[in-house]
């Protein structure tokens, strides 16, 4: 099945009281239009034409590849913005679906199922309706008395008969190329000031045109997202439709409602994820993780079987399989933890490789370093790779023992099997299997407690003297 979608995105979005464009407004980790077009993107279209209106710029910025923008120059409603689509797809030969870009909760499933029955009836034109609780502002689908949908019917223009009809318009429309001459014929709403693509269906019939509805969706994915609180509603309803999916396949949550999963992050089968974990963009986590409390993975990959301790912030890096990492840890973009590394409490990671095995338990920084195997590096120790101008590379080889309190003056090599004693600052390569020093001389001053304690003891009588 050939397909090409147009998906509308040019209101102005008013009722959202923000300077944001509509469709770039943020839930679950993208924008309300990303939604739309992944969806899209998964029935496979032969082309995806996007419809802007004044925001046109801003849109475009966010685009992906194989996206065609066209600009509605006036907001002239729905069906003016799909005429204005018609160069984008004038040699197009098979089905156009028509999406709006503010129903993020769509799903391909559905759009898939109705796509089907729309080629299997063989219509000119289709609609998707559903049932709604409250009809409100919802374009009722008339039918006649077999059945057969006849118009839609905007709620301003209804009668009141007619508003009392639940089934009702989702604004997602299968239409074959050939008639969208049609969109020419559809008249002014004097008293909106647009040409409404709903008229599209009553001059079908009229013209003996096939068309049909199908009344398949629910009510919740059809929502449109017009103010901030419908955006909250639907970020909700998206949040909790996630966690359910990966409940499904195998992932434990100890608290589900306190958890934010991006729509776009990947999770392995028995995971447990502790409350008020954030899993966003393009996040992969392993199978039989354990994420605790109040940890944030961002754009990363952790590998099977990892621990993500409390409190712990990991992004644009790479935990590797049974690896540790926090409490309170910090992982900056460019990192990557070892098979079976532990990075422990109060250590930050930055463009690192830590090698298997090796552990940095706490009170640590490891910047522009290549660590290697079983390294042990103790407490306190610092990698000073910026020396005011640019960053230098710090390379541990493997089974080094580096002593708390350390200092590796970048760059500086330190060879296999090497130990480095604590307190040391290392400003000079250090051979293999060797022990580097680097400290002051210890003396001793005898008798020198003393004469301090006689010195703070006279001042204090004196003190005394001073207030009687």
């Amino acid at each position: 099945m050939k397909i090409a979608g147009v998906i509308i995105a040019a209101g102005l979005g008013k009722r959202m009281n923000s300077p944001t464009p509509k469709v770039l407004h943020r839930l679950c980790g993208n924008t309300m239009i990303g939604h739309v077009l992944n969806c899209l993107f998964q029935l496979r279209p032969q082309k995806a034409v996007v419809v802007v209106g004044r925001h046109v710029e801003e849109i475009i910025v966010h685009r992906a590849s194989g996206i065609l923008f066209v600009e509605q120059k006036e907001a002239k409603g729905t069906a003016d913005a799909l005429l204005s689509a018609i160069p984008a797809i004038k040699k197009f030969k098979g089905t156009v679906i028509v999406l709006n870009g503010d129903t993020p909760l769509i799903t391909s499933k559905t759009l898939k199922k109705f796509l089907t029955l729309h080629n299997k009836k063989k219509d000119v034109i289709s609609i998707l309706s559903f049932i709604a609780r409250e009809p409100g502002s919802y374009g009722r689908v008339v039918r006649d008395g077999v059945g057969n949908i006849t118009s839609i019917v905007e709620d301003i223009d209804a009668t009141g008969k007619q508003k009392d009809i639940k089934e009702v318009n989702s604004g997602v429309y299968a239409i074959s190329p050939d008639a969208m001459h049609l969109l020419k014929e559809i008249k002014l709403n004097e008293l909106k000031g647009e040409y409404y693509l709903t008229d599209i269906i009553s001059i079908a019939r009229e013209k003996g045109i096939k068309v049909g509805a199908y009344c398949i969706g629910s009510e919740d994915e059809f929502m449109g997202v017009n103010t901030a609180k419908e955006l909250e509603r639907a970020r909700q309803l998206m949040k909790g439709s996630i966690t359910k999916r990966w409940m499904d396949r195998g992932v434990s949550f100890i608290d589900s409602g306190s958890v934010f999963i991006s729509s776009d992050v990947e999770i392995g089968k028995g995971t447990i994820i502790y409350p008020n974990v954030h899993l966003e963009g393009g996040t992969k986590v392993g199978r039989g993780c354990t994420i605790y409390p109040n940890v944030r993975i961002v754009d990363s990959i952790i590998g099977d079987g990892a621990i993500i301790k409390d409190s712990t912030l990991i992004e644009g890096s790479v935990v590797k399989n049974r690896a540790s990492v926090g409490p309170f840890a910090h992982m900056r973009p460019g990192s990557e933890i070892g098979t079976g590394a532990k990075i422990g409490n109060f250590v930050e990671v930055k463009k690192s490789i830590i090698g298997s095995g090796t552990k940095a338990s706490h009170l640590t920084y490891l910047g522009d370093a290549k660590i290697g195997k079983n390294v042990n590096i103790g407490a306190g120790t610092i990698t000073c790779n910026y020396d005011g101008y640019k960053k230098h590379i710090t390379i541990v080889e493997n089974d080094v023992f580096i002593g708390s309190d350390s200092q590796l003056i970048a760059p500086v090599k330190i060879g296999k099997g090497a130990y480095i004693g604590a307190g040391s600052t290392i400003t000079k390569h250090v051979p293999s299997m060797t022990l580097a020093l680097s400290r002051a001389e210890q003396r001793h001053i005898e008798g020198w407690a003393i004469k301090k304690l006689k010195v703070k003891s006279s001042k204090l009588k004196v003190k005394k003297k001073e207030k009687r």
